[in-house]
């Protein structure tokens, strides 16, 4: 793996994971001498995240993570709810119904509540069902939409990760998306995932919400009785 990979790679999941929180400086000198490669590769590394839209230029000489609030995550929604439905109704039209039906008994399989290791199992698992649906769709526009809509979802899907209510919940829609491709009804397929991408908004924005009035009862404890 090239250099400017290797760096865009490490600073990409210390963003979606949130290491790098939105506002974090993101310094060439700093980086490369964090990450162990030297500056060339680290200024195209950090050229790509600009491109991703995750860095942005804040001044002339400064670049920051940016930001990722709840009104970010709802516009995030509405261009994801365009694409994946779209792409739902396609491949149900044009996809293998062999692979979709694996994957639908792989998702009825699967129990991502148990443990960390079952969760980054089933990550993986709606990694391959993108790339099934990627691979149906067969349309480089839409498939670029996807995933560079997929690549801001990181950062709002770990909100979601210790959620188990809501992890059982998304194996059942899952299933269902894979089986209503499988099965070859688009519109079953695109209702499906609207009903599912509803509530995974839903479950982001609350976890949002519980954090921000954590923080602040915290911050009243802090100050005391006034």
């Amino acid at each position: 793996m090239r250099a400017s990979d290797r760096a865009y790679a490490a600073l990409l999941e210390e963003i979606q994971g949130g290491v790098l929180a939105p506002g974090t400086v993101i310094g060439e000198v700093e980086q490369s001498s964090r990450l162990g490669v030297s500056r060339t590769p680290m200024r195209e590394a950090i050229g790509r995240l600009v491109a991703d839209g995750l860095v942005r230029q804040q001044s002339p000489r400064v670049l920051v993570v940016t930001g990722f609030d709840a009104d970010d995550i709802r516009r995030l929604f509405e261009a994801r709810r365009s694409f994946e439905e779209t792409a739902a109704r396609i491949a149900a039209v044009r996809g293998d119904r062999t692979h979709f039906a694996a994957l639908a008994t792989a998702f009825d399989a699967a129990h991502p509540e148990n443990d960390a290791l079952a969760a980054d199992e089933y990550y993986s698992l709606i990694r391959r069902f993108d790339a099934a649906v990627d691979e149906a769709v067969d349309n480089v526009y839409l498939v670029q939409a996807l995933r560079n809509t997929r690549t801001h979802l990181a950062r709002a899907r770990r909100l979601a990760r210790d959620n188990h209510a809501r992890l059982r919940a998304s194996v059942a829609e899952h299933a269902l998306i894979a089986t209503a491709i499988a099965d070859g009804d688009p519109e079953l397929a695109a209702h499906a995932t609207h009903v599912h991408l509803h509530h995974a908004l839903a479950s982001i924005l609350a976890s949002i919400a519980g954090e921000a009035s954590t923080a602040t009862s915290n911050a009243n404890l802090t100050k005391g009785p006034q």
